[in-house]
């Protein structure tokens, strides 16, 4: 499969999706992104150490402290704190790891598609909903 059809498979999958990095502030790209998500018909589900609500939303300290079914995480961090997330995330079994533009490790890739995690890597998920 082409990764152009994957990605459409994946973003056609998803319905919920955790952003690890979501900021408050409205001028940041995770904040733009997952607006933008949100009002495309995704359920976000913010993942930030401060901060009781964005977007409407209850915040999460770790992924691992969601309940609910998420398909996706999203991450907005640096590279070299990835690893970290993943393994977090890993805990409540997402279908899908998504590293935002810039964002790239290969061990989290590694680790997550060991355990059968699809993992989109370096790509902007607002760049890549504009196309479907």
């Amino acid at each position: 499969m082409s990764e152009g059809k994957k990605i459409r498979e994946i973003l056609e999958k998803t319905k919920t999706i955790a952003v690890v990095g979501l900021s408050p502030k409205t001028h940041r790209t995770s904040h733009y992104v997952s607006g933008y998500l949100q009002e495309n018909g995704y359920k976000i589900i913010p993942v930030y150490p401060r901060e009781e609500k964005i977007l409407g939303e209850k915040v999460y300290r770790h992924v691992a402290d969601i309940k609910e079914k998420v398909e996706m995480v999203l991450i907005f961090r640096r590279s070299e704190e990835v690893l970290a997330v993943v393994k977090d995330a890993l805990k409540i079994k997402p279908l899908y790891i998504w590293m935002q533009e810039g964002i790239i490790n290969k061990e989290a890739e590694k680790l997550a598609v060991s355990k059968g995690v699809a993992v989109v890597m370096d790509r902007c998920m607002f760049k890549e909903h504009k196309k479907i």
